[in-house]
């Protein structure tokens, strides 16, 4: 019995994609989820390096994803950690609030003394020397009402003065909330070391973000068709604060959008940033290593 056309076509997303042509200088992976992505670590890590992508930060978005991510960075030496409640973890912690990570099956909110327990698990783990990194914290506007907002930004504001507290890193995410993500940082202080995590502003906001010496992470979303603003920010941004990421399992870059991401995709984004810069494709491999090695302090 030959499979329907639709079932053939959830097969084929379903499909990892192939690997691509290796790089030749190898880069990292500043922003991955390989405890959302199908095999073992060490099969992620190995299919990676197959193709010069030698280095990762796991980040976490809870307290069990973060204590994870140090367990893991803990276990390879080519895995860097990242621990943090992520924006919609925040609401969902105080309020049990259906604007947190899902709008099904929401749990009765803890409270502020709830929140601040885990904020202080994550600062127990951000003081681990294998964790480089506070994150990803920030403001996720997409589907948060006024009380999922008041909760994001006290977290927010907590974890920046985790990672200032603790010299590390601190990786944002921000989602349809660009001015309130900048208003927060210029009123806390942001840390030496701050990184927009798949950014998704324009060129204005990249000229913003270089002038304050923030770190600009570029996803798989840069080669989408509809991403012309993303490749201009691109294309101001300076080299040197440059990354690139895949926020895997999430955002896989063209021609495999829809099909599961993995550290191993890496090369097809760098290439598509190298034509954006107008740089050789080593040149751009170069720079981003550097790039995320002093990003993170590793």
């Amino acid at each position: 019995m030959s499979p329907s056309p639709s079932s053939s076509s959830a097969a084929a997303k379903d499909t990892p994609p192939p690997l691509p042509e290796p790089l030749r200088v190898a880069v990292a992976d500043s922003h991955t989820h390989l405890d959302m992505q199908s095999g073992t670590v060490e099969e992620g890590l190995a299919k990676a390096a197959s193709v010069g992508v030698t280095t990762v930060v796991q980040v976490g978005c809870d307290v069990k994803g973060s204590r994870w991510a140090a367990e893991t960075a803990a276990a390879h030496a080519n895995v860097h950690a990242a621990v943090a409640l992520h924006p919609n973890e925040a609401p969902r912690i105080v309020h049990g609030d259906p604007d947190g990570w899902s709008r099904q099956g929401a749990r009765p909110g803890g409270g502020d003394a709830a929140l601040d327990d885990a904020l202080a698990e994550i600062e127990a783990l951000a003081a681990l020397d294998h964790v480089k990194a506070v994150g990803e914290t920030g403001l996720d506007f997409f589907r948060t009402g006024p009380e999922g907002m008041a909760a994001q930004e006290r977290s927010f504001r907590a974890h920046i003065e985790i990672a200032k507290r603790r010299g590390k890193a601190l990786v944002i995410h921000d989602r349809d909330a660009h001015a309130d993500v900048l208003r927060v940082l210029g009123e806390e202080g942001a840390p030496e070391r701050t990184v927009f995590h798949c950014y998704s502003g324009d060129a204005d906001m990249a000229r913003e973000c270089a002038a304050a010496g923030y770190y600009m992470s570029f996803a798989g979303t840069v080669t989408f068709k509809n991403a012309a603003p993303l490749r201009e920010a691109l294309a101001v941004a300076p080299l040197e604060l440059v990354l690139v990421e895949t926020d895997a399992p999430y955002l896989t870059p063209a021609p495999y959008r829809g099909r599961p991401n993995a550290p191993y995709l890496i090369p097809l984004t760098v290439r598509a940033m190298a034509a954006v810069r107008g740089l050789d494709e080593d040149a751009m491999a170069t720079a981003l290593a550097a790039n995320t090695a002093r990003a993170f302090g590793y």
